[in-house]
Formats: structure tokens, C-alpha cells, sequence
């Protein structure tokens, strides 16, 4: 068995890009992800990859929609503003059908708003966040542990179905140290026909596209895309339960509010409060599916978020209004203590009689 190291979380996502054998990284300093860029700094030129600091986050997204373009692993990593800036490029990623991984390590907003942690980028992370019809894999770790390993599958996913992913963090989980294994070096390899690495003469030119100028064709390439995105929701939804099989309420939450809410629920089953919680693992896919079973035996649902309530609409769809949906919240920068979420239990129970 590998040792476990004490690492940050900005640390984890690095070198575990490195092993996923990410060899080319471009990206900008802000608060609180900084650590990622100087981490690839360090190590990159020392295994014989490319790491460039940009002039911009809109460079840096466009550098790594270039060498997406080669079929290499690439990464990008930023914070709330940052990925706002990058937003048009991860469209044209999107829209030329490409794999890449890109970081948000999220802090409050909107605008500058402050360095502290938050979950605000739900909506811009799941609901497209640029323009058109397009999706991204969302990842949301809740441990350093699971930085290291999300971003590990991150590559694999965006691999296999040509599409950018996201590992969807917080400052918390970022700058927050704990021990890790590292992950064992990818063996993930895919033969990649379409990408632009010369044609030695042995083959026709590969034409990386997203502009398509005949309506029809435009067309019959998104619904392709989203065809490919329901293999997507029907094979890689992940999601932690936690005390749910005699639950009867249902604390939903990701990142660090779950666990937040892991030491709530602990508490409240101390005082014969039967209720569990379910961590979504991928914001999108959303785990809609075990959602709505779980709406046919609890009485109702908190969801617990470092926002003014993004997730939530999720969690409602998801069980399409069959039971209340009640929020839990701090925001600009602010967490829920344990005691908070406690008595957001409480008062669910009370009502949800």
C-alpha cells in the first residue's frame, strides 16, 4: 500500500493531474487556487511538460482548446471570476468536441466579491455558464483525498466522451491539508482519429470546428452531442449515501457542507432524528434517479449550500415537488456550522410533520 502525504487540496488536484498524465497546464494567479498554477510551476518543466502562466484567463482557456486540439491531456485552473472569463472558450471546447479538464476552485461573488470559499457557481458549472447547447462532467470533492482522485477520473471521463469536465471545488477543500494516497499512474489510453497532429501524408487533414454554417447541420451536431450526454447521465452519475436506509428526512449537500452536514445528522440521530443524507458526487449528471426513490419514503428535504440556493431547484425537480424542499444556507464566504444545519433539522422535522 502507498503512503498517504499531507497535501493541500490545490496540491492533490495538481499532482494528481500530473499522474493522470496531464503534461500541459496554462493558467493565471487568483485566490484561493493559486497553489495549483505554482505546484505545475515547480514540476512541470521537470518532467519534460509545458506550464505557461498567460497574459489572461481568456488565453489560457484558448491555449488549452489549442493543444485539446492535439488530443494531449491539458488542464486550467481558476477561481469564481477567472472560470467567468474563461466561459466563452469552454464553449468552443464544448462545441468542437474536445476532452479537457478545467478547475474551479470557487470563492464568493458575483463580481470580485471576496476570497473566502462558496458554492455559487452551481448554476454557471451545471447549467452551461457559456453560450449554446452544451453540458460539462461537474466533479465536486468533499475531501483532499477525493481532489486527488476526481481529477484522476476527471481525464478519464472527458476521454471517453469528448467533452470538458470540471472538478468543481471550493476555497475550503483547496486550501485545506490532509492526508492522501496518491493515485496509481493512468493506463487510460484512447486513440484519438480526429485530432490535429499532422497528417504525414498518410491521411486527410482533421478539421477542428465548432462553426458550422448550415442550420441543419448545425442541428444534427448538437442533438448528436446530447445524445452522447444521456450515455453520460445513464453511466457516470456518482453520489454518497450516508444513513439514509431508515431515514425519514433527507439532507442533501456536496462539497464542504456535506461534511458539515455529516456531523449535523450525527448529532440529530443522538436525539432519535431519523434522517440520512445524499452527496451528490457529479453535479451533472445530477443523481436525479435516487432522489425521486428517496422522495417515496422520507417527509422532506434540506439542502445544505455556501449560496443563496442553486441546488436546490435541482433537488426539487428531482423529486418533482413531492415533498418540501427546504434550504440551508451562508453565503459570501460564510459556512454553516454543524449547530446550524442542526437546527435547519429541527425546524424541517417540525414542519415536515
Amino acid at each position: 500500500m502507498k503512503d498517504k502525504v499531507l497535501m493541500k487540496g490545490n496540491e492533490a488536484i495538481a499532482e494528481a493531474a500530473i499522474i493522470a498524465g496531464c503534461r500541459h497546464y496554462f493558467g493565471y494567479p487568483i485566490t484561493p487556487q493559486t497553489e495549483i498554477a505554482a505546484y505545475m510551476a515547480k514540476r512541470m518543466p521537470k518532467i519534460g511538460g509545458t506550464f505557461l502562466q498567460a497574459e489572461s484567463e481568456i488565453s489560457a482557456i484558448n491555449m488549452v482548446y489549442g493543444v485539446a486540439g492535439t488530443g494531449h491531456r491539458v488542464m486550467t485552473s481558476s477561481s469564481s471570476p477567472g472560470i467567468s472569463l474563461k466561459q466563452e472558450g469552454i464553449s468552443y471546447i464544448a462545441g468542437a468536441d474536445l476532452p479537457a479538464v478545467i478547475v474551479n476552485v470557487q470563492r464568493g461573488g458575483p463580481g470580485l466579491g471576496g476570497i473566502q470559499p462558496a458554492q455559487s457557481d452551481y448554476f454557471q458549472a451545471v447549467k452551461g455558464g457559456g453560450h449554446g447547447d452544451y453540458k460539462l462532467i461537474v466533479l465536486a470533492p468533499a475531501s483532499v483525498q477525493e481532489m486527488a482522485d476526481l481529477t484522476m477520473k476527471a481525464f478519464d471521463l472527458a476521454d471517453t466522451y469528448c467533452m470538458p469536465t470540471m472538478v468543481l471545488a471550493d476555497g475550503t477543500m483547496g486550501q485545506m491539508m490532509e492526508p492522501v494516497t496518491l493515485p496509481e499512474p493512468s493506463n487510460f489510453k484512447v486513440e484519438k482519429p480526429w485530432a490535429a497532429t499532422g497528417t504525414e501524408c498518410k491521411r486527410k487533414h482533421n478539421i477542428i470546428n465548432s462553426l458550422y454554417l448550415k442550420p441543419e447541420e448545425l442541428e444534427r451536431t448538437t442533438v448528436e452531442r446530447f445524445n452522447r450526454y444521456q450515455t453520460v447521465e445513464e453511466k457516470e452519475c456518482l453520489w454518497e449515501e450516508f444513513m439514509t436506509d431508515d431515514a425519514d428526512y433527507c439532507v442533501v449537500a456536496f462539497g464542504i457542507a456535506a461534511r458539515v452536514a455529516k456531523n449535523a445528522i450525527v448529532a440529530a440521530r443522538k436525539e432519535g432524528i431519523k434522517v440520512g443524507l445524499i452527496r451528490p458526487i457529479t453535479l451533472w449528471p445530477f443523481p436525479k434517479a435516487v432522489l425521486s426513490q428517496t422522495a417515496k419514503r422520507v417527509k422532506a428535504f434540506l439542502s445544505v449550500e455556501l449560496s443563496m440556493g442553486q441546488m436546490i431547484e435541482d433537488v426539487r425537480l428531482a423529486v418533482e415537488c413531492s415533498r418540501p424542499v427546504y434550504l440551508c444556507n451562508r453565503t459570501g464566504g460564510m459556512i454553516p456550522s454543524p449547530e446550524e444545519v442542526l437546527t435547519a433539522i429541527y425546524n424541517m422535522t417540525k414542519e415536515g410533520k
